[in-house]
């Protein structure tokens, strides 16, 4: 399928795609995304993976519509006028297709390297607030969260505004991404959650400026889909394990979910021991935090959860074979949009 052939509501596809592959298979896969008829492609940041901006390069060349950008990366492990440079280049080179996906990080990995992440919020909005004005030709001098002195840019990105996607879960980010930003990756797959988001997103956009423009809500979802519900759903394991590990009691409380399990699964990553946390993933843990099946299964969750977003970008597992799940999401996509 391709975007032109789409149903005539706006729905936006995104897809992550994890730099645990080398960058060229990932510029592969982002290729065939956009094959696929998927808007928009995140490469996901990680201390232990590839780097995202230099795979994002790779994604530049080897496709020509997509809409390309980190998704998500912090301003802990990184200086803010550093991401505004890296993401303009992305911009310069894909001629104009460029967006900036920004979050506070996980608080577990920044821990590893001996990062403390304080003041996330004012943080993370600091942080495209100086990109943005970085983006526009300003020199900035900035006293905050970081600092910043008579810094500007030595290139210009050819859009005239990059879109800003603020990777969120709890309620204050939320509602700071819809008074803000372009643009939410909200942290979750389940309809219960994405319903609650909403909600707090919709007091945010109550006090967005009307100058800001539009905003759009993307559930950011763990998705594992193949042609075996089985196979799929251990394919999802590893994701939901590392989501289990770090959701809140709140979150957890939504979905019944045993907090003894949960610390079970917690305690196993905290010791590095992966297989032990991944075998101690529930079907109730896949439920909740992953949208895990069939072509047909996943197309009824995609359906569900656009209940509550404007669009879906389809993250990491994605599934047992990448090729194969690409294009199975994408027709559970188009699915998921006919019968709304």
């Amino acid at each position: 399928m391709t975007g032109e052939n789409r149903s005539a509501r706006d729905v936006t596809w995104g897809i992550e795609l994890t730099p645990e592959h080398p960058p060229d298979r990932v510029a592969e896969l982002a290729a065939l995304a956009e094959d696929e008829g998927f808007d928009v492609a995140f490469a996901s940041s990680h201390y232990f993976n590839r780097d995202p901006f230099v795979v994002l390069s790779r994604m530049v060349d080897a496709t020509d519509e997509i809409r390309l950008g980190p998704g998500v990366v912090n301003p802990y492990e990184t200086h803010p006028v550093k991401l505004a440079a890296q993401t303009a280049t992305i911009d310069e080179i894909s001629d104009g297709r460029g967006v900036f996906g920004v979050g506070a990080g996980d608080r577990s990995s920044l821990s590893n390297l001996g990062i403390e992440r304080d003041s996330p919020l004012r943080r993370v909005l600091e942080t495209f607030d100086l990109a943005r004005d970085l983006w526009d030709g300003e020199t900035v001098t900035h006293e905050g969260t970081f600092t910043a002195r008579d810094a500007a840019l030595n290139l210009e990105p050819p859009s005239d505004r990059i879109p800003v996607y603020v990777g969120a879960q709890g309620p204050h980010m939320l509602r700071m991404s819809a008074k803000h930003a372009d643009g939410v990756l909200i942290n979750a797959a389940h309809p219960a959650d994405l319903e609650w988001a909403a909600g707090q997103l919709e007091r945010g956009v109550a006090e967005r400026p009307v100058e800001s423009g539009a905003f759009e809500s993307l559930a950011f979802a763990s998705v594992s889909v193949a042609g075996d519900e089985a196979e799929a759903r251990e394919a999802a394991r590893p994701p939901v394990a590392f989501i289990v590990g770090g959701a809140a009691e709140p979150v957890l409380e939504r979905h019944d979910i045993d907090r003894a399990a949960a610390s079970a699964v917690s305690e196993a990553l905290e010791d590095g021991d992966l297989p032990t946390a991944f075998g101690r993933v529930t079907p109730a843990m896949i439920d909740a935090f992953c949208i895990a099946g069939t072509t047909e299964t996943v197309a009824d969750q995609f359906e569900a959860a656009l209940e509550h977003v404007d669009g879906i970008v389809v993250g990491s597992p994605l599934g047992p074979d990448l090729d194969d799940a690409i294009e199975r999401a994408s027709e559970a996509l188009a699915r998921a949009i006919d019968d709304n």
